[in-house]
């Protein structure tokens, strides 16, 4: 592994531990290079801030996680991949959910979410003559949809099994891919 990944990982790690105990606002760069022997100049050779590192923990740990589930036969395991990843960092995310890095959870979650499912909108329409925006259009609604339900999974503490809500969630919208996308092919014509 390169040295720079190792740094990044090395900060990474820090940011992660001091956030299990102290809210992301009270953490200073210097507690991160100290926790992980460090120093400040290390620290802004690679990220302009800590919500810059607060990003790339999200981006290279989950994003990189669901790369493999983009289709309609795999998008619940991606799915799960993600309730999991936030399960197992719970005080991480839940922290960057109640702090002012909670844009980066907003857009890490959007991210994975809208990718999974531009690949299954795209997989489910591949025979359709359907504009890209009315594909998008579908994607960013259930996009929206997932993260609302994940957000409220994590304020109410996680209680409900991650299976459990996938299961529920491919029972809502089993079918509804495509029925919409032959409306939008309707509309189309």
């Amino acid at each position: 592994m390169p040295r720079s990944s190792l740094t990044k990982k090395a900060l990474a790690t820090s940011l992660k531990r001091l956030m299990e105990k102290v809210p992301l606002n009270k953490i200073t760069v210097q507690e991160i290079v100290d926790d992980c022997e460090l120093n400040r100049q290390t620290f802004y050779y690679h990220f302009q801030d800590i919500f810059d590192l607060l990003g790339w923990i999200y981006t290279t740990e989950a994003v990189e996680s669901i790369a493999n589930y983009k289709t309609y036969t795999t998008w619940e395991d991606g799915f799960l991949k993600i309730f999991l990843y936030i399960e197992k960092n719970k005080a991480f995310c839940l922290n960057t959910l109640k702090s002012l890095g909670r844009d980066h959870l907003d857009s890490f979650l959007h991210s994975v979410s809208f990718e999974l499912l531009m690949g299954v909108v795209n997989e489910v329409s591949k025979d359709m003559k359907v504009k890209d925006e009315d594909k998008k259009f579908i994607a960013d609604f259930y996009t929206l949809a997932f993260i609302g339900l994940v957000i409220q999974w994590m304020k109410t503490d996680m209680r409900e099994k991650p299976e459990v809500i996938v299961e529920k969630l491919s029972e809502l919208v089993e079918g509804n891919f495509a029925s919409a996308l032959k409306r939008y092919e309707k509309s189309s014509n």
